[in-house]
């Protein structure tokens, strides 16, 4: 087996994205005095294993649907480049996929059976992100899709399973988190966009050009910020230094990705990932010092 070629498929620079969300639950739950672990933890598995099987169908699709070619821009295709069959990338994808509806399943235990349609709903998003009658990658929806998957979904369902609550800051967190999420496609897709226009992808990338994905990356950054600014400004005038430097390093990142091109733009996709990650860490601390 080569390892390699399945570390790259699975795509840890963007794994922060999933966890992210878990995380920044855990400073409400600090906030509300209303943490229960067990629950917060299945979820982050469960969100982890979507995710991956999430990069796993995008490259295994792409790949039947011809949208990849080799020695493409971004990181090395597995089954693309021959490294990886496409019969054990697709067993790869329901394993992982079991594997999560099992996780999740477990749930049920703390949230009732109508998780199981949110379940459900999830694991049909991480395939319909790139195949099916209305791939969402290739139409433009990327973007929302992430919003939607990796941080009102996650964020607003993980601390109703732990609380059984639904909280209107709690919905704003989700939004912000989802918007820098999108940052992370938009980097992906910015870096792309060539050989996506190529294949006839039609990314927002595509679409609108490179300079439209620029200012909505600093747009996202701003909107996410703003979002959350009540909540910080709830745990102290002090803690708003977090957003504020966050915001400054998203715009510095949109601005430099406006100077680069191709594999130099990688670098950048990681570190949005990690500011992404890094933002909820901080919001857990600042809980913490605060509750």
């Amino acid at each position: 087996m080569n390892v390699k070629a399945w570390v790259e498929a699975t795509r840890l620079r963007t794994l922060p994205v999933s966890m992210a969300g878990i995380v920044l639950v855990s400073g409400y739950n600090i906030i509300y005095h209303n943490i229960n672990v067990l629950p917060l933890v299945i979820c982050g598995i469960f969100a982890l294993l979507c995710q991956i099987a999430s990069n796993y169908a995008n490259e295994y699709f792409d790949y039947k649907a011809g949208r990849d070619k080799q020695g493409r821009e971004g990181p090395r295709r597995g089954v693309t480049e021959g490294d990886i069959t496409p019969v054990a990338m697709k067993r790869a994808i329901y394993t992982t996929l079991f594997l999560a509806a099992v996780s999740g399943l477990s749930l049920v235990y703390w949230g009732g059976w109508w998780l199981v349609a949110v379940g459900l709903a999830i694991g049909i998003g991480a395939l319909a992100y790139s195949t099916g009658p209305y791939p969402l990658s290739t139409h433009g929806w990327g973007e929302v899709a992430v919003v939607l998957f990796f941080g009102l979904i996650p964020v607003n369902f993980t601390y109703y399973v732990e609380t059984l609550q639904w909280q209107t800051d709690v919905f704003m967190g989700g939004l912000s988190i989802g918007l820098l999420g999108a940052n992370v496609i938009i980097v992906n897709n910015y870096r792309d966009v060539d050989d996506d226009r190529a294949v006839g992808k039609l990314t927002l990338a595509v679409r609108f050009g490179r300079q439209f994905m620029v200012a909505l990356y600093i747009a996202n950054a701003v909107v996410a910020m703003a979002l959350m600014a009540p909540t910080w400004l709830g745990l102290g005038i002090a803690w708003m230094s977090v957003p504020v430097l966050i915001l400054i390093a998203e715009v510095f990142t949109g601005l430099t990705m406006a100077r680069k091109d191709g594999r130099a733009l990688t670098p950048l996709l990681a570190l949005t990932s990690i500011l992404m990650f890094l933002y909820s860490v901080l919001f857990v601390v600042a809980a913490s010092i605060m509750a």
